[in-house]
């Protein structure tokens, strides 16, 4: 029981916390050296992640699921296309207000709570919108929309919680991984599914007839995980994990304070570098995706279906890079170096999706988003875990929502802004506006990597900063 964590990368914490990892076994049982904690690993820790896994995948479906039909919605209700893309980015507009009261919430009432709520606010979302398969009913299908996206609220912070309170510590990044990839399937889900169930009909009562039978279909499915949640979903085992975890619960609530904690992360210069270069990152794959169908049928007229495969590509590809990069850092520790990385590719894949989107064949998007899907997808589970790590013994309900609350803010401001320049340019342009923000991304994750990681890794950090140098050169 006594495996030893190394440090990660060095001193990763600005703020001289301790490493999660380093937080070790053999450091607890030093402490309580006399009756050491007892530590265990439930087979029913894998069932909870799965269901979480699946209840936010049922939400984060929702999200996309205007927006790749964009054009049959615009011509069912009546609205523009503005209007339309406000029902991808009403997830991020609420979330950016409720974050902190949902973090406290998360804090204070425990997992099993805030669990219930996601799935039931959820539930009652899509029941909201089977009422609004109307023309004449755009605002009750908003309604239903902003239920959702209220729900998403109290369903992203919660991955790195429940992989720390239920797993052991060469299982956390693994399982972390797995709760983002519900996510990821939702969206991949709701990108391919809608273009089938919706198709581009003229006669408005067949098309309502198409999206009541899509709403019933997500309405079911969301009360079934509601009904599973409210029977199986535990705050947390009854014997802890780790001995980490153990002494953690030894801590008693009146001594956290949520207003310090926000403070503290404030103050940790590493953790907010962090903050805004995930939310580049992180805005600009929000901003890809809700503004994908348009692309696509700017270039490929009548193409809504494959613009839906398109999208599934690019999640698929993310939900592959999520689980080797859990995998890789459970494995090697290695954050900083592997931030920069996927950081890295992240641009140069969207540089050649930008270049390529208007050649006039649909298998070489194909390939360059899901390229750009592997490594800027893959990068949502990383940006968590190293939150989790640079600021140790800080809530990750807290970290995690800081970051996502970077990721809503950068996507509203970018969806708006590519959208504008799309209606202004071209499509092209509109890329290559994202791509100039995730350059500085880029530039800013460098910088700081170089001045912290040894000399001996800063050599393979140059070859991978050349080669990918080489290959945006050869797309210009």
């Amino acid at each position: 029981m006594g495996d030893e964590s190394k440090p990660v990368d060095g001193e990763v914490n600005a703020n001289k916390y301790f490493s999660k990892t380093a937080a070790t076994d053999a450091e607890v049982s030093f402490e309580h050296r006399s009756a050491p904690p007892e530590t265990r690993l439930y087979k029913k820790r894998w069932v909870i992640v799965l269901l979480f896994s699946s209840y936010s995948l049922c939400n984060s479906y929702q999200w996309i699921q205007y927006g790749i039909i964009n054009n049959i919605f615009m011509r069912f209700y009546g609205v523009d296309s503005f209007t339309i893309d406000w029902m991808s980015m009403i997830y991020m507009l609420t979330y950016i207000p409720l974050i902190f009261p949902v973090s406290w919430l998360l804090d204070k009432k425990g997992l099993r709570v805030i669990a219930l709520v996601a799935a039931a606010l959820n539930c009652t979302g899509t029941w909201i919108k089977v009422a609004s398969a109307r023309p004449d009913l755009f605002p009750v299908t908003f309604l239903g929309q902003f239920t959702c996206s209220v729900a998403q609220v109290f369903i992203l912070g919660m991955p790195s919680r429940i992989a720390s309170v239920g797993f052991g510590s060469e299982e956390v990044s693994t399982a972390c991984s797995i709760g983002v990839f519900g996510n990821q399937l939702g969206i991949a889900i709701g990108f391919l599914v809608p273009p089938i169930l919706v198709p581009n009909v003229d006669n408005l009562d067949e098309l309502a007839a198409h999206i009541r039978v899509m709403f019933y279909i997500t309405a079911g499915v969301a009360t079934f995980l509601f009904v599973l949640v409210v029977i199986v979903f535990q705050e947390r085992p009854e014997i802890p994990p780790t001995h980490a975890q153990a002494a953690a619960r030894q801590i008693s609530p009146e001594n956290y304070s949520y207003t310090a904690s926000i403070l503290r992360l404030l103050r940790n210069k590493a953790f907010i570098l962090l903050v805004i270069t995930y939310g580049l990152n992180v805005g600009c794959f929000y901003a890809v995706s809700t503004l994908l169908n348009r692309m696509i049928i700017e270039h490929y007229p009548g193409e809504e279906v494959n613009a839906g495969r398109i999208g599934l590509t690019i999640v698929i590809a993310g939900m592959v890079g999520s689980l080797i990069c859990g995998i890789w850092l459970d494995r090697s520790k290695t954050y900083k170096q592997t931030t920069l990385a996927v950081y890295v590719m992240s641009l140069v894949g969207l540089v050649l999706y930008a270049f390529t989107l208007d050649l006039g064949h649909l298998w070489v998007v194909f390939i360059t988003a899901g390229t750009l899907g592997f490594f800027m997808t893959g990068y949502l589970p990383l940006g968590f875990e190293f939150a989790v790590e640079l600021t140790y013994p800080e809530s990750e309900g807290t970290s995690s929502g800081l970051l996502n609350c970077s990721a809503q803010v950068f996507g509203i401001i970018f969806t708006i802004c590519q959208g504008k320049i799309m209606d202004s340019f071209n499509t092209l342009a509109g890329n290559l506006f994202l791509c100039a923000f995730l350059l500085i991304g880029t530039i800013i994750t460098g910088v700081w990597v170089a001045h912290a990681i040894s000399p001996s890794d800063s050599r393979s950090m140059r070859l991978i900063l050349i080669i990918a140098y080489k290959v945006i050169q050869m797309c210009f």
